[in-house]
């Protein structure tokens, strides 16, 4: 039985040139083993030295292909009769028994080769068994690692190309009437639409299953520039959803049908992840919506039942002129409230659609600190704010975006802690950028609030009660530094209260003038 090519045989020239090489050697020791017997053991008993010459075939069979051992085994028989057997020097033999003897050595020489050879090729093709389970269970892996469906059938086709070593791999999805072909591998050998319509024909026909090459009914073969491709079809369960084409190293047909069933479930796995992905932003959508309204029309009835409540009371004439002045103040607050909202949800759409650009320019940061008071100076009114700058040095950055997102940090520790608590900011220059931390004296953050401040609508445990707030506060806050390039992070300051903490990369003056090179 032939030896079938394992996956990392080289070309057949180098195959052979081994065999050859192979044939050298054993030539070789046969003519060692003559030598040895004659001159050096003295040996002339033809049945010794037949043992002798049994042992180099079973070694040349166990390391070479059949016709190789065969070879040795002729050549062996031929030492054997011209050396051992009378008349010796000839290749004639006087007695009928030696005749007996001569056939006998050369059919044990034959069998024994061709059954070692049989043990071999076994072997291989254990061997290459082995090796095709092993790339199948490394391209499961690399399947289970495919969760973006947009480039999942390119990736399945680099992954199933790599892990067999094809040169060519295409994938091939009808598409209305067309075909969407992703490939990988060079050159590109994409059969014509007549050839792949015909094979997804065949295909989508009555299944049937051949046992002796243990794969279904469907595959083809194309020719395209000369080179042959296999097509296969890829089936979830029995229906044919697309066809996998390769061309390169011989691969088996079952083999290949395993293949295409893993990349058929992968491609069906691509598909369920993408699907579960939009239900699961539909559902996000529907929860934010709700969220939403619910937010704001708490938020909205508020203020305007003590808008219309104070507006009534102005014109009260049992009202003295500082009670008049402090339903005023009360209309003014309540509309600066409505007026946040509303900036607020404007902020919020902004970000939706991508519309926050970055405009660097240099400022300093009390400039940015004043402008995010500015922003919700009646929100701090009741509330001392105590600035620490080091230093007060020009920076490059966006000011608009770093002061609203501190405008919004600022506003959350006004609505989160008591009344004429202190609210601390620092801003600092250090080699991540311009570093800004905020923080209050109130009860501090909840551990299972952590992962979730700065999601949309999330108000956490010591919101509960509050008259205000809508919870956009923070994912505006993420929002803004996500398109100024920074990041923002809570945490539990030492001594008590909350920090929040933004980083936005900026440059400085000395960095600015600092020469190249250095």
């Amino acid at each position: 039985m032939p030896r079938r090519r394992g996956p990392y045989d080289g070309p057949v020239s180098s195959s052979s040139r081994s065999q050859m090489w192979r044939l050298a050697a054993a030539v070789t020791a046969l003519a060692i083993v003559t030598f040895a017997c004659l001159d050096w053991l003295g040996l002339t008993n033809a049945a010794a030295v037949a043992t002798i010459y049994l042992m180099v075939v079973l070694v040349v069979a166990a390391t070479s292909r059949l016709v190789t051992a065969v070879a040795t085994s002729v050549l062996a028989a031929a030492a054997l009769n011209f050396y051992f057997l009378p008349p010796v020097g000839t290749f004639s033999i006087a007695e009928p028994q030696n005749w007996i003897a001569l056939v006998a050595f050369l059919a044990v020489s034959v069998v024994a080769s061709h059954l070692s050879a049989q043990a071999r090729a076994r072997a291989d093709e254990a061997i290459g068994r082995r090796d095709e389970l092993a790339r199948l269970f490394d391209l499961s892996r690399d399947v289970l690692l495919i969760t973006d469906s947009r480039d999942a059938l390119p990736v399945l086709a680099r992954a199933v190309g790599r892990r067999f070593d094809l040169g060519f791999v295409a994938i091939a999805m009808p598409r209305d009437r067309e075909w969407d072909i992703h490939e990988a591998g060079a050159p590109s050998l994409i059969p014509d639409r007549r050839e792949l319509d015909t094979a997804f024909a065949a295909a989508s026909a009555t299944i049937d299953f051949d046992a002796r090459s243990r794969t279904y009914a469907g595959h083809r073969v194309a020719q395209v520039d000369g080179r042959e491709v296999r097509l296969v079809p890829l089936r979830v369960g029995t229906k044919p959803i697309g066809l996998l084409a390769v061309s390169g190293r011989a691969v088996e047909a079952g083999t290949l049908d395993t293949l295409a069933g893993l990349a058929a479930i992968a491609i069906e796995r691509a598909q369920l992840l993408a699907e579960r992905q939009q239900g699961e932003m539909a559902r996000q959508s529907d929860q934010l919506k709700s969220a939403l309204l619910a937010s704001i029309s708490h938020d909205l009835r508020t203020p305007l039942t003590a808008i219309r409540v104070a507006a009534g009371n102005v014109d009260a004439p049992e009202l003295t002129p500082a009670e008049r002045a402090e339903q005023r103040e009360v209309i003014l607050a309540e509309v600066e409230r409505l007026t946040r909202l509303f900036e607020n949800l404007l902020e919020m759409a902004r970000i939706d659609a991508g519309a926050l650009e970055r405009s660097a320019r240099w400022t300093h940061p009390s400039e940015i600190v004043s402008a995010a008071r500015t922003q919700v100076e009646h929100i701090l009114a009741g509330h001392d704010v105590v600035v620490r700058l080091e230093p007060d040095e020009p920076v490059r950055l966006d000011p608009r975006l770093t002061a609203a997102a501190l405008a919004h940090l600022l506003e959350n520790a006004a609505q989160y802690t008591p009344a004429g608590s202190a609210i601390d900011v620092h801003a600092q220059t250090d080699p991540d950028g311009f570093r800004i931390a905020v923080r209050d004296h109130g009860a501090g953050l909840d551990a299972a609030d952590l992962p979730h401040l700065f999601e949309r609508f999330y108000r956490g445990a010591n919101a509960t009660g509050r008259t205000s707030g809508t919870g956009m506060g923070l994912g505006i806050v993420r929002g803004l530094m996500d398109a100024a390039g920074g990041r923002v992070w809570a945490e539990n300051a030492p001594g008590g209260g909350a920090m929040f903490t933004l980083v936005v990369p900026a440059e400085t003056r000395v960095a600015a003038e600092q020469p190249s090179g250095v």
